[in-house]
């Protein structure tokens, strides 16, 4: 009989210990098939997506993930709280909800938030920015309600239009810091954060406040696509120096998971279990460190 595989087990691959897999990185895979290779890779996490999880079904998601020996390291995601008007606002609360409760579900207490862009016509920033912070305040106790934390994610300004009005994780620790740590959390993504000048002193202040929620990774590269949202590359392929980044996440007191979460239509293109395997070895080249604990 063959033993099975240190994942299926419920431990990682060596050099592993950390990874996890965000499933949009296997953007083609269906979520039994992203368990699947996350099991054959030594990989121990996954990073599971709402619309994955709706066509398997919570339950049942949370059920395969459970029994494959997996961690679910976060769900994604919750957010677009920039809507406008009383229906607006109503909806974006009712879909918030509903997600916390499929993270706490599926076993996870990170729910990451990309928080919207400007309404449709809109070019009030400052109104859009407050929205989010309202909408924060009645969410983060029926987080907490679940032992889910709010993970909001910074994303690069030029998003900011579209996808969040929210660009840099100073902004996100300002958002956060009128809540308990255990309930609003920031999301470090190398893609998003790596050119931010004030990124250290940031990170100082995650670490001093106990907001880093979560780490993910993928690299900038050139040149960027028509659809810039598709321009991630795998780590060690672009520009970004995650040996001085995760040594300076570390520092700031995170131990958590280290999710590979990469948009890029060549990468979805490639057959997953190769796919895997390069993040494996990118990860043991230029992430990987201390255990996870």
């Amino acid at each position: 009989m063959t033993a099975p595989h240190p994942a299926e087990r419920g431990t990682a691959a060596p050099g592993l210990e950390r990874l996890s897999l965000n499933q949009i990185t296997t953007k083609h895979w269906s979520l039994p098939e992203a368990v699947r290779g996350c099991g054959q890779a030594g990989i121990p996490a996954i990073g599971l997506w709402r619309d994955k999880v709706a066509e398997t079904g919570t339950a049942r998601a949370a059920r395969l993930v459970r029994d494959s020996g997996l961690t679910v390291s976060s769900l994604c995601r919750g957010g677009f709280l920039t809507a406008a008007g009383p229906e607006g606002r109503r909806a974006a609360l009712d879909d918030n909800r509903r997600a916390v409760e499929e993270a706490a579900e599926l076993g996870t207490d990170t729910l990451v938030l990309v928080v919207g862009g400007l309404p449709e016509g809109s070019r009030d920033l400052p109104g859009a920015r407050a929205r989010v912070a309202d909408l924060l305040a009645e969410l983060a106790p029926y987080a907490g309600q679940f032992g889910v934390r709010l993970a909001i994610e910074p994303l690069h300004p030029m998003f900011c239009a579209d996808r969040a009005v929210v660009s840099t994780l100073g902004q996100a620790l300002d958002l956060a810091a009128p809540h308990p740590a255990a309930q609003v959390g920031v999301v470090v993504d190398s893609y998003h954060v790596w050119w931010d000048p004030a990124l250290p002193e940031q990170l100082a202040r995650a670490g001093r406040d106990g907001r880093i929620a979560a780490y993910q990774v993928c690299d900038w590269t050139l040149p960027l696509p028509a659809d810039v949202l598709l321009g991630r590359g795998h780590v060690g392929d672009g520009h970004i120096d995650f040996r001085s980044l995760t040594d300076q996440v570390t520092a700031a007191g995170y131990t958590g998971w280290i999710e590979v979460e990469i948009f890029n239509e060549r990468i979805w293109a490639t057959p997953g279990e190769q796919t895997l395997a390069t993040v494996a070895d990118r990860h043991r080249t230029h992430v990987a460190t201390a255990p996870h604990r």
